[in-house]
């Protein structure tokens, strides 16, 4: 028993502690033997043919992992529930498990969608199939209001570089996309929007003080920028540690430091010290530059 024990052990360590009963009888292990831990409760149904390790104490992505093997080959995450693995997302509670197959399912718990020969758009995160971010957006631009798609956008560019490119070649697949109109708002800066609590304290600061507002997360040289005064020829970016301690944000972010210089523009990064708690220096520094006349052929 020792043996199938680490067997069950080892496909279960790759899948957040759950296994199918496919897997488990192509391992060499008997429907009787199934059958023997299902009733000691070393397994533990999930789904019809999925179970969870009983040692292994339940998670969401266990739960999201379940949903998706419970759907069969080819199936991946989804909507909401793909949103909420992405890190897209932070809906409390969690959002039920969504998944898409190419085979019509019904899983009682989880909410399906059939798409036929399955879909193209797929990654693995976590070890979890899963919609790749871009597609993720177009699916969710359909079922949030428009707040919350924007901090959606924003999120997958900074956790994943999700570009507006990329969800336009995922919207070129699906014309029909439901929220389509709303999400290209979005991504292209039609949308005016605040996404961070240091953004808003900026913007707070800027109006008690009698500061032009700036242009918020709008493109500039094709990238979304946080705060730019096309008419001043200034770019500043705010530096959230949540947002800036990954290595993909900390290089986005001196990039996009080069690209404000390649277009005249001057650029300043501010903390949430430099805005919150000692915005003396900020302020004097944006009245310097906010304070002169409009910049001639400025964009």
């Amino acid at each position: 028993m020792g043996g199938q024990d680490e067997i069950v052990a080892r496909i279960a360590s790759r899948q957040h502690g759950v296994v199918t009963r496919w897997q488990l009888l192509a391992a060499g292990i008997s429907a009787g033997s199934i059958e023997k831990r299902l009733g000691k409760g070393s397994l533990i149904r999930v789904f019809p043919g999925v179970y969870r390790v009983g040692h292994v104490a339940p998670s969401l992505e266990a739960d999201y992992m379940a949903a998706v093997l419970a759907c069969g080959e080819g199936a991946v995450l989804s909507g909401r529930a793909a949103a909420r693995l992405l890190g897209v997302i932070r809906s409390s509670p969690a959002p039920r498990p969504e998944v898409t197959a190419p085979k019509a399912r019904h899983v009682e718990g989880v909410i399906t969608h059939h798409e036929r020969g399955g879909t193209r758009e797929a990654t693995t995160w976590q070890a979890i199939p899963v919609t790749t971010p871009a597609r993720t957006l177009v699916d969710l631009a359909g079922v949030v209001h428009p707040g919350e798609l924007s901090r959606a956008v924003h999120e997958a560019g900074i956790h994943h570089g999700t570009t507006p490119e990329e969800v336009e070649e995922v919207l070129g697949r699906r014309p029909k996309a439901k929220g389509a109109a709303a999400l290209r708002n979005v991504l292209w800066g039609e949308q005016g929007r605040t996404l961070s609590g240091l953004e808003r304290e900026f913007l707070r600061m800027l109006r008690k003080h009698h500061l032009p507002l700036p242009m918020t997360n709008r493109l500039a040289g094709g990238r979304l920028v946080d705060c730019r005064w096309p008419e001043r020829k200034l770019t500043v970016e705010l530096d959230s540690y949540r947002y800036h301690r990954s290595r993909h944000a900390w290089e986005l972010d001196r990039k996009r430091e080069r690209e404000a210089y390649a277009r005249g523009d001057q650029f300043r990064r501010f903390t949430w010290g430099d805005i919150v708690e000692n915005p003396a220096s900020t302020l004097r520094e944006l009245r310097t530059i906010l304070s002169g006349p409009p910049i001639r052929g400025s964009n």
